[in-house]
């Protein structure tokens, strides 16, 4: 079963780009050899239709996309002036390694966050409850026969 995602972003300035991610104050784990994971908050994968395959792309959500640019400008990020997309308020962040970055507030409905076998901790448990209620009735049918 899927327990989460790992993203990769490529970078000319990788050293640059995770100071950029340390500054998110992110849960992070150093894998050595320069290497660092960041754990993300809760996220979500939509497919939408292409003429081509093999095309990703990337968002950082945010609560309130003016307050996050803000922010970003005051760590010497620069970011593209903010569109109403429909979907969501949308702006673009050059990280210092000269990539960009999407960053949006999303203002469609949000799916509830995917809890990694929690689905079948709640079906066995719901399956040894049937199965108790099950052998009770089981014992006063033996208990009324005697």
């Amino acid at each position: 079963m899927i327990i989460g995602a790992h993203v990769i972003i490529q970078s000319k300035n990788a050293e640059a780009d995770r100071a950029f991610l340390n500054r998110l104050t992110l849960p992070s784990v150093p894998m050595g050899g320069g290497f660092t994971i960041y754990g993300l908050p809760p996220s979500e994968v939509a497919i939408h239709a292409s003429e081509k395959n093999d095309v990703h792309e990337f968002y950082l959500m945010c609560d309130d996309v003016n307050a996050t640019l803000r922010e970003m400008e005051r760590a010497g990020i620069a970011a593209s002036p903010v569109v109403n997309a429909g979907w969501g308020l949308m702006t673009t962040l050059t990280l210092p390694g000269g990539g960009k970055l999407g960053i949006y507030e999303p203002k469609h409905p949000r799916p509830k966050q995917h809890k990694p076998g929690k689905v079948k901790k709640k079906a066995a448990a719901k399956k040894k409850i049937a199965k108790k209620k099950t052998a009770k009735k089981a014992d006063k049918a033996h208990a009324r026969r005697r």
